[in-house]
Order: structure tokens, then sequence, then C-alpha cells
């Protein structure tokens, strides 16, 4: 049965490739969804799949990439959205 989550993550998560290599982690794990970076300097996903795909997702968001230095993570159960692969959003400022 699939999930949804809503995960924001904060330290130093932006600069250090955190959204592309999220992006490599959840395709390979199958996990559908979106990330972005925020205005305060942490990072927002939204994640779907199956609860053991979401497991090993958010154990990875708690490490990130190489340079990055995770300080929080805070995931909460959120509504389902059956997003349809998973996007960086860049946004516009």
């Amino acid at each position: 049965m699939k999930s949804h989550l809503n995960i924001t993550i904060t330290g130093q998560v932006q600069g250090v490739s955190f959204r592309g290599a999220t992006k490599a982690v959840a395709d390979h794990l199958g996990v559908k969804g979106q990330i972005s970076n925020e205005p305060d300097g942490s990072v927002y996903i939204e994640a779907e799949g199956d609860k053991v795909a979401l497991e090993m997702f958010l154990d990875w968001c708690k490490e990130g990439p190489e340079h990055a230095q995770v300080n929080s993570v805070d995931a909460h159960e959120g509504e389902l959205k059956n997003y349809r692969n998973f996007e960086v959003v860049k946004k516009g400022r």
C-alpha cells in the first residue's frame, strides 16, 4: 500500500547537490514525488511509495549526499497525490 510523506530537512542541504542526489535515490527505490529548496535554507520533499521504500528513502535523507550536513529530518504522513515520477522543482526567485 502506498503512503505519502511530507519531509523537511534542515542543515547544510543547499548547494551540495542534495536535490539531484535525492532524485537519483528516489528513482532507484521507486519513490515518486518532488523536492525543492526552501527560502529558509531547508529542503522540502513530498515522497510517495510503499512502506519499505519510504523507510529506506528516509534513512538516506538522514545522511544525504557527500558534502551535506543534515541536522534534522521531520517527516509527517500526508494525503496521497499519486505522483507519476520524482521531480526536482526549481523555484524562480
